[in-house]
């Protein structure tokens, strides 16, 4: 991975974790994903007008399928999410999401794409495996004399942490090809999918318009943050995929993992920070690893 798609990724790492934690707080569900992808066509619009002028009106069939297959893709990504992070804990949804779909998505990539993996990408995806582990609470998962509320909410976190990996796996192999192979602009994928998904959750919105107005009113400040701000972490992690192995950049965007432990464990007082900062220095390590890959 050259220097500047491993800065590109780290960048994206630090932003995907400050919109995370903004989007935990907010407490929000699809009525909130509704939310952010309504700004976001605002809010980046003169970005998809520049970059789309002359550019979608020569899109086929397969790029407008690419483009819907995606925007579906992340919507059930986002809501399942979201619900997870109304159910659980974020440090342990969230390092969970984000170790399982990159390991996904890397297997694909030297399955199908025909990707390689050299011993320090697989050394440095050890790292991250076992660093996301730790960040998830480590063995003190199951440890004894836990409530029984404890451990709900662990559960929980698993099954929509690995779930919402599934998702994230599928949108990353997804936008991977379209702009690998298909040679699509990463800003356009992000930002014409955000129409997508603003027609897949509008019915949700208009079936209870006045409770959506209640959240509209309580949620909208969040929304706007994660709507000016995640478009940047992805297209960023995009643009890195044009120049560097999937393989390679899917894990090292767990570098969020260090930053999600030590700002949002702190903000949202969770438990095992301990385990979780030691799991996320071991990301960062590998993450070095598969940037010297």
């Amino acid at each position: 991975m050259s220097p500047l798609s491993f800065s590109l990724v780290m960048l994206a790492g630090l932003i995907h974790a400050l919109w995370n934690i903004a989007a935990k707080r907010a407490g929000g569900d699809s009525r909130f994903a509704f939310f952010t992808s309504f700004l976001m066509m605002g809010v980046w619009a003169p970005a998809g007008l520049w970059m789309g002028w002359g550019v979608v009106n020569g899109w086929g069939a397969a790029e407008w399928g690419l483009v819907t297959l995606s925007g579906l893709l992340h919507v059930v990504y986002y809501v399942t999410l979201l619900r997870g992070y109304q159910r659980a804990d974020l440090t342990v949804v969230y390092p969970l999401a984000r170790g399982s779909g990159p390991l996904l998505s890397s297997a694909v990539a030297l399955l199908l794409l025909g990707e390689q993996l050299t011993a320090s990408s697989g050394l440095g995806l050890l790292g991250v495996v076992l660093g996301v582990f730790l960040v998830a609470g480590g063995p003190g998962l199951w440890r004894a004399g836990r409530s029984a509320e404890h451990q709900t909410r662990v559960r929980l976190g698993l099954v929509y942490g690995l779930l919402t990996g599934a998702f994230i796996a599928s949108y990353t192999v997804v936008d991977g090809y379209a702009v690998k192979v298909m040679l699509m602009s990463p800003v356009l994928i992000d930002y014409m999918g955000n129409f997508v998904r603003v027609a897949a959750l509008a019915p949700q919105v208009w079936r209870d318009r006045p409770e959506a107005a209640r959240l509209w009113r309580l949620q909208w400040k969040h929304a706007l943050l994660v709507a000016s701000i995640s478009p940047i972490s992805y297209v960023l992690v995009l643009y890195a995929m044009q120049s560097a192995p999937l393989s390679h950049v899917a894990p090292a965007r767990e570098v969020s993992m260090l930053f999600a432990a030590l700002i949002g464990g702190h903000l949202l007082g969770e438990g095992d920070r301990l385990a979780r900062v030691g799991g996320a220095v071991l990301i960062a390590a590998g993450v070095v690893l598969l940037g010297l890959g």
